[in-house]
């Protein structure tokens, strides 16, 4: 029997990559996987033995550029419109890009991160079926429940609370349809041709298939579209072979500080944070990871030691308290270890990561770095948050996505 084609498409970003990447390592027993990246995606995707398939090269510098804009973004107006106009700029070079792709190669199916939509859009010109991924679904819009990029919403339990969710909703919205009308002619040539379905679901996300890499214990009660199928995370993660960290002091407590791939304008401040509270705090060993895979060097002074890379699916068990931004993956490698945190959000949906954390008394939350001393003592003393880290650990540890999308994607061929 012949092997079907599908095409992985994702951004360089670890985040939305490793994800992709888990899904594509076990889609290749029945299916021939090719990954469509960045060049630094494609030397990831060869990383975990799978195939690639170049675009944007020229733009690499560009897409990094987006989401890392040296300041924080946050829910502001101006520096979002701003990344969008980036966005849509390099967009339309990789529709066709994509679009040769296709042509050539004539996938059965095309799997997509939920930040490239575009490829989606490709995928319907062609009468190709696609799916969309999102490792964190807390940003997809709902009819209900708290909406996402507003600092981080909880379910609402007063009027108040509720009228407030409905206006940040509707806002949401009404920001969405003027960025469509500011830029029609630009989604008009790509094919993206309204924000909503007849339905009220977003366009931009798979008709078919939308598929939340999370766990249905973290999120909140909201009503999602009928493509939406919740199907737990994907932990993927390459072998690295740079300095590992020091255990050696088996009777000190070990805290592991990151703020994941981005973000490199908040990590010096952070690190001089840290060492204060090193020195302060002797019997402790603070490990602060740089998350840059591409380097292997390590620094260490006396109880605080700086690695460029810390491996979490090697290393996490080791740990006693992960100090963490909110990052879907950190977030779920915690979950599946059964290891406290201290969520510190800085940008984008982290907020609402950390948010879902610390609702669940599965996290302490702090706003900023002054209250970091205090959140993280009282986390390592809290026997409670760690009962309830372990009790998670054992539902979360249930989960099988990679195993999840084989079996759709057999469906799909069966239902052929």
């Amino acid at each position: 029997m012949k092997r079907k084609k599908i095409l992985l498409v994702a951004p360089p970003y670890r985040g939305h990559l490793h994800p992709l990447l888990g899904i594509g390592r076990r889609l290749s027993s029945i299916a021939d996987v090719t990954v469509v990246s960045t060049p630094r995606g494609i030397a990831a995707a060869k990383a975990a033995g799978l195939s690639g398939c170049e675009v944007m090269v020229a733009h690499e510098s560009e897409i990094w550029a987006i989401v890392e804009p040296g300041c924080f973004v946050k829910n502001h107006p101006l520096l979002l419109y701003r990344q969008l106009k980036s966005n849509v700029a390099i967009m339309l070079d990789f529709h066709k890009e994509f679009s040769a792709i296709c042509k050539e190669t004539s996938p059965d199916l095309v799997i997509a991160d939920f930040t490239i939509p575009v490829a989606g859009l490709v995928a319907t010109d062609y009468g190709i079926p696609w799916w969309t991924t999102m490792p964190s679904p807390c940003v997809l819009e709902t009819p209900d429940g708290p909406p996402a990029y507003f600092g981080g919403q909880i379910p609402a339990t007063t009027l108040h609370q509720r009228m407030l969710h409905a206006l940040l909703r509707a806002a949401t919205r009404l920001f969405k349809r003027l960025v469509w009308l500011r830029f029609w002619k630009q989604f008009r040539a790509m094919g993206y041709k309204r924000v909503y379905r007849e339905d009220g679901s977003e366009s931009i996300y798979s008709p078919l298939k939308v598929l939340g890499l999370s766990a249905a214990g973290i999120e909140f009660p909201r009503t999602y579209p009928k493509a939406f199928k919740l199907i737990g995370p994907v932990l993927y993660g390459p072998e690295f072979t740079g300095d590992t960290p020091d255990f050696s002091d088996t009777h000190a407590v070990h805290v592991l500080i990151t703020i994941g791939t981005h973000l490199p304008h908040a990590k010096e401040p952070l690190v001089a944070t840290m060492k204060g509270l090193a020195q302060r705090h002797p019997q402790i060993v603070f490990h602060f990871s740089h998350g840059k895979a591409m380097s292997t060097s390590s620094r260490r002074e006396s109880n605080f030691h700086e690695y460029s890379y810390i491996d979490y699916e090697a290393h996490l068990s080791r740990y006693h308290l992960v100090v963490h931004h909110g990052g879907s993956g950190v977030m779920n490698h915690c979950l599946r270890h059964g290891i406290p945190t201290v969520v510190f959000p800085h940008d984008y949906d982290q907020f609402d990561c950390a948010a879902r954390m610390a609702y669940h008394g599965l996290a302490y939350q702090v706003k900023g770095a002054d209250e970091l001393e205090d959140a993280m003592l009282r986390a390592l003393a809290d026997a409670e948050l760690h009962e309830r880290c372990k009790a998670f650990a054992e539902i979360h540890q249930t989960y099988d996505a990679e195993g999840e999308v084989l079996a759709l994607v057999k469906a799909l061929e069966a239902n052929r």
